[in-house]
C-alpha cells in the first residue's frame, strides 16, 4: 500500500503530458503512476504536475552577500576582484550564520523549483583557520539547513591544498577552506555521518580546482571513491593561462588525458573549451555543471553549448552565488546566451521540438547523474520529488506549452506547491517554514551588516 497518493489534473510522463494522474508514494518514491485515473482517496493537487529540477552547483553562504560587490573596482573588475570580496565576507561567518543562509537560500530554491541541491562545500574552519573541535561542523550545518526546509542534499565537500597553481601557497583568504589529504579524507567520512538522517542524502567530493589541488592531490582524492565527482574547470580566460603556464596544457584538456573522466564527473562552468575539448567532454559522459546567472555576473563567459549538444553532451544547472534564485531563471539564460552567441533562435531544440521541454529535460537528466540521486522523470521507481504549476495563470495559454511559458515567460510566478520525498513543502507559493526561515535570515545579515 501507497504511504500517500497524490492527484494531478495533469502531469508530465516519460510520454508527455497525461491527464488526471494519479501518483502513489511510498518511502518517498513513486510506486505506480496511472492516468485517467480517479481522484478517489487520493490528495487533489491542481494545476500541471513536472519533475521538480536539480541544482547541481550551489555555495549556499554566498547567498547572504548578493549585491555586496556591484560596485566598481578603481580598475579592472572581473571574477577576481570578486573574490576578494567574497573573502571578507566569509571571513566572520560562524556556524549558526551559516546554517541560517543556507536555509534560507534552500527555501527559496524549494519556492522557485529547484527540489535537489548540490553543495559544493568548501567553508570548512573556523574564522582563524583552525578546524572546529568536530572537523564536520559546517557540514552538519548544512545538513541541518537541508533537514529544515526538506531540499534533497548531495554534500560535496570541497578539497582546496594549495593557493593557486604550482602549489602556491594559499592566501589568507583561504585559510578556511584548507586540508591535506589525510584531514580530508577524515572530512568525507563525517560528511557522510552527518548526512545519515536525511531522507536518501549523498555526499560526493570536490577537489576544488587544478588551482588549488596538485596533480598528484586530486590523483589520490579520486582514486577509490566511487560517487559523484565535482571540479570547477575553465571558469575564467586567467585560470586557463595560469594553467596552461603551469601544467603546459588548459584545464580541461589536462583533466581529459589524466584522469579518468566519465559519468562520475561534474566539471563546473567549463566555460572555455577548444572544439576539441568540447567534443571529447561530451563523449566521456561527464556533466556540464552550468550557473549562467552566476557566469554572467561575473563576466566569466558563454559555454559552447550547441558544440557540446551537438556531441550528445550531458548538462544540468545550478544557482552558484545565488545572486538569483530561479530553475526557470538558469534555463533561460542559457539558451538565450546560446543565441546571443550565434545570431539565432531556439538553439537547444531539434527541428519542431518545444525549447523549454527539451533544456528542461535534459537538465533534469544532466543534474540527477551528477549528484548521484534516484530522481528524474514522473514514473515508478524515482524519488517523488514534484514541482506543481499554476494552470489558472494568464501566461499559460496551453498545457502543450506549459514549460516554454514556465522556463520563457512566468518564471517562478509559476510554481504553486512542492514536494520531495512524496512530502509537501511548498503550498500555495509559500514554504511552510518560510517566516521562521526569513526572520532568521533577517537577523542574521543585520548582525553581519552592522559588524562590516
Amino acid at each position: 500500500m501507497p504511504d500517500k497518493s497524490y492527484f494531478f489534473d495533469h502531469a508530465l510522463l516519460p510520454t508527455g503530458w497525461a491527464r488526471d494522474v494519479r501518483v502513489d508514494v511510498a518511502d518517498g518514491t513513486i510506486t505506480r503512476v496511472t492516468s485517467d485515473a480517479s481522484r478517489e482517496h487520493a490528495e487533489h493537487m491542481a494545476g500541471l504536475a513536472i519533475p521538480g529540477l536539480p541544482n547541481l552547483h550551489c555555495h549556499a553562504f554566498q547567498r547572504g552577500m548578493a549585491g555586496l560587490a556591484e560596485r566598481r573596482g578603481g580598475g579592472h573588475d572581473s571574477f577576481w576582484t570578486w573574490r576578494e570580496v567574497m573573502y571578507r565576507f566569509l571571513g566572520v561567518l560562524t556556524p549558526d550564520d551559516v546554517e541560517s543562509i543556507a536555509a534560507f537560500a534552500y527555501m527559496q530554491m524549494l519556492e522557485a523549483g529547484f527540489t535537489a541541491v548540490g553543495e559544493f562545500h568548501y567553508l570548512h574552519h573556523d574564522i582563524d583557520g583552525r578546524p572546529y573541535a568536530d572537523l564536520g561542523e559546517m557540514g552538519a550545518r548544512i545538513a541541518a539547513a537541508a533537514q529544515a526546509t526538506g531540499i534533497g542534499l548531495t554534500l560535496l565537500p570541497a578539497l582546496y591544498v594549495r593557493g593557486g597553481f604550482g602549489g602556491t601557497a594559499p592566501n589568507e583568504g583561504q585559510r578556511r577552506f584548507l586540508n591535506g589529504p589525510d584531514r580530508y579524507a577524515a572530512l568525507v567520512a563525517r560528511s557522510r555521518a552527518v548526512v545519515a538522517e536525511l531522507p536518501d542524502a549523498r555526499v560526493g567530493i570536490a577537489p576544488h580546482s587544478l588551482r588549488a589541488v596538485t596533480p598528484q592531490e586530486l590523483r589520490e582524492a579520486v582514486a577509490t571513491h566511487d560517487g559523484p565527482i565535482h571540479i570547477h574547470a575553465a571558469e575564467q580566460t586567467k585560470e586557463v593561462a595560469d594553467c596552461i603556464a603551469a601544467l603546459k596544457t588548459t584545464p580541461v584538456a589536462w583533466l581529459l588525458e589524466n584522469v579518468a573522466v566519465d559519468q562520475r564527473w561534474c566539471l563546473i562552468h567549463a566555460t572555455h573549451m577548444t572544439a576539441d575539448e568540447t567534443r571529447r567532454l561530451a563523449q566521456s559522459g561527464a556533466v556540464a555543471g552550468l550557473c549562467p546567472l552566476t557566469e554572467a555576473s561575473l563576466g566569466d563567459g558563454i559555454f559552447n553549448g550547441a558544440e557540446f549538444f551537438a556531441h550528445d553532451g550531458r548538462l544540468g544547472v545550478g544557482s552558484d552565488s545565488n545572486i538569483e534564485i530561479g530553475a526557470a531563471a538558469e534555463l533561460r539564460l542559457l539558451e538565450y546566451s546560446q543565441r546571443l552567441r550565434r545570431h539565432t533562435r531556439n538553439v537547444f531544440a531539434r527541428e519542431g521540438e518545444s525549447t523549454g521541454a527539451r533544456i528542461y529535460a535534459e537538465a533534469l537528466k544532466g543534474g540527477a547523474q551528477a549528484l548521484g540521486r534516484n530522481i528524474g522523470p514522473i514514473e515508478a521507481g524515482k524519488r517523488a520529488d514534484i514541482v506543481v504549476l499554476d494552470a489558472s495563470h494568464p501566461d499559460i495559454t496551453s498545457v502543450a506549452h506549459a514549460l516554454d511559458a514556465y522556463v520563457f515567460v512566468a518564471g517562478e510566478k509559476l510554481v504553486m506547491h512542492a514536494m520531495v520525498g512524496g512530502k509537501i513543502v511548498v503550498a500555495d507559493r509559500r514554504h511552510r517554514r518560510r517566516d521562521a526561515i526569513t526572520a532568521r535570515y533577517r537577523q542574521t545579515i543585520a548582525r553581519l551588516t552592522a559588524a562590516a
